[in-house]
């Protein structure tokens, strides 16, 4: 009988966790590889806990679960030569001006987000609100300046959760209520050194980098506001777009601020699951590359430049320099290559491939540089396997992530666009024959694993977190709801000025009666003055 019970009891449980399971929506349209990598890492740890994730995606994701259903609307060939131009014009600019660099982004972010309007027309994405019969719990939006996709929440009347591979900025102000602390913590595209304080001069560039940066952001907000209207203007009972803020619950960010730096306040909406991509064990090589590092007797490197930096957008020249140098190295090379047919150049120690298990590969004891464009994925998942690196970063981030990497002692960097022979071998052979970089990216990577739950684990946590309490509207600051007068207090300082300007001005008229009244009083009554 208590066998009987024991089973019935048991099987109540597994009934009752099962059922538990929640409808999610996820938004993840942003066309870029890097980001959709990180964003859909968050969304499997969520279907293998039993919830269902339905995901929008302009691009085909590498990871699969039985609950991940994908509503894929693949770019028309007119969006992808739009921002195949884009990108490859980028990398034929100089981007180490910070100032420039922005405003060229914000013509990125156009392009990117006209075809992210494009997909949030798509009859297949309204009929996720058009339809009764669809009911979700939770909307996560892969952020990266799309603000006006957090509308899709308000249709379902659900929270909505962002899920960035960005780190915290000042960009994330709006949905968090976080305030500058302009004078110790770097703007975005900035890096110091950890653990010093700025001095004067990078004070004086971070507080003007951080004006540009909410000019371009303000720029950006305005291309937003327009196409929230043009998806969702003629719907009364939307809320206006400057209101949208305010039903984000947390923001899950691709950093980790303990380890990385720099050290800030945040408030309880943002969550740090800096390598969320990484896998705890690693997955088995395919042969071909698993035979290339086995016979790797001195060591190999990795060279990628991300998803977005295809090896056609390089010029000639500067991918003839690097081969000229990596095929005269002892060490095996894996070199990520889109076209195969067109290769830089053959050589016994080097492997080509199209596509690479990146983190997989980092985690390989063969593995002793890698060689990358400083995206803040790569830059990671090198820090987590202890791997030291040659960044070679060319926009957007890149800069920024490559000068902190070299602070920090993981490596260095040099610019892509003006790659000579000479430089290239020699830091190559300098990362790789001073011990000095491995210890330090080492001795951090123990540093970064070092948290009270894992990055998988604190996505599950505070995603539940919200479910289980219908958005955790307890989360938010203040000032999410406050506006920018009250949240500065300038209706305060408007009062005091105002009793001040009153204070003065009865001070005024007192001096002024007063001395009528003396000057009226010695006229009356003159005083008799004695002669001697």
């Amino acid at each position: 009988m208590d066998s009987k019970i024991f089973c019935l009891s048991f099987l109540a449980v597994l009934l009752i966790n099962g059922s538990r399971g929640a409808n999610i929506l996820a938004v993840f349209s942003f066309p870029a590889p890097s980001h959709l990598i990180v964003e859909i890492s968050m969304a499997k740890v969520l279907a293998e806990h039993g919830h269902n994730v339905t995901v929008i995606t302009s691009l085909k994701p590498h990871v699969t679960h039985k609950n991940l259903n994908l509503i894929y609307i693949p770019l028309t060939e007119e969006q992808r030569k739009a921002h195949e131009e884009s990108i490859a014009n980028m990398t034929e600019r100089d981007n180490s001006n910070i100032i420039t660099s922005m405003f060229h982004m914000r013509k990125e972010i156009f392009v990117v987000n006209q075809i992210n309007c494009d997909i949030m027309k798509n009859p297949r994405v309204k009929d996720l609100y058009k339809n009764k019969h669809n009911k979700f719990d939770l909307v996560m939006i892969g952020y990266c300046f799309n603000s006006f996709q957090i509308g899709i929440a308000q249709k379902l009347r659900v929270p909505v959760v962002l899920a960035t591979s960005m780190f915290p900025s000042g960009v994330f102000n709006p949905m968090l209520g976080n305030t500058h602390s302009q004078a110790y913590v770097p703007a975005m595209f900035l890096s110091v050194e950890k653990g010093r304080a700025m001095s004067f001069g990078q004070r004086l560039i971070n507080y003007i980098t951080i004006n540009m940066v909410e000019i371009i952001t303000y720029l950006i907000d305005k291309d937003n506001k327009k196409y929230y209207e043009e998806v969702y203007g003629n719907d009364l009972s939307m809320p206006k777009y400057e209101d949208l803020n305010k039903n984000v619950s947390l923001v899950l960010f691709n950093s980790h601020g303990l380890s990385e730096g720099p050290i800030r306040p945040n408030f309880p909406g943002v969550i740090e699951v800096g390598g969320i991509q990484i896998k705890e064990t690693p997955d088995p090589l395919p042969k071909p590359i698993l035979d290339f590092l086995q016979n790797a007797t001195d060591g190999a490197i990795l060279l990628s430049l991300g998803s977005h930096l295809k090896g056609a957008y390089l010029k000639p020249d500067t991918v003839q320099k690097m081969f000229n140098v990596l095929s005269k190295l002892k060490q095996k090379v894996i070199w990520k290559w889109e076209n195969l047919d067109k290769i830089p150049g053959k050589s016994d120690n080097i492997l080509y491939s199209k596509w690479l298990p990146q983190d997989d590969i980092l985690a390989h004891p063969k593995i002793k540089l890698f060689i990358n464009h400083a995206g803040r994925g790569g830059i990671t998942e090198s820090q987590f396997h202890g791997k030291p690196m040659l960044s070679l970063p060319v926009f957007g981030d890149q800069p920024a992530n490559a000068d902190k990497m070299v602070k920090d002692g993981f490596g260095l960097s040099m610019s892509l666009l003006t790659l000579e022979e000479k430089p290239f071998h020699d830091n190559i052979k300098e990362v790789l024959e001073n011990p000095q970089y491995t210890e330090k990216v080492k001795a951090f990577s123990q540093l970064f694993r070092d948290r009270p739950l894992t990055a998988r684990q604190s996505v599950l946590y505070w995603i539940e977190y919200v479910l289980r309490h219908h958005g955790a509207a307890h989360l938010q600051s203040p000032l999410v709801h406050m506006s920018f007068i009250a949240a500065n207090n300038l209706d305060i300082y408007a009062l005091l000025i105002c009793l001040i300007v009153v204070c003065l001005l009865i001070v005024k008229h007192i001096i002024r009666y007063t001395g009528k009244s003396n000057s009226s009083t010695y006229v009356k009554n003159p005083k008799k003055v004695k002669t001697i």
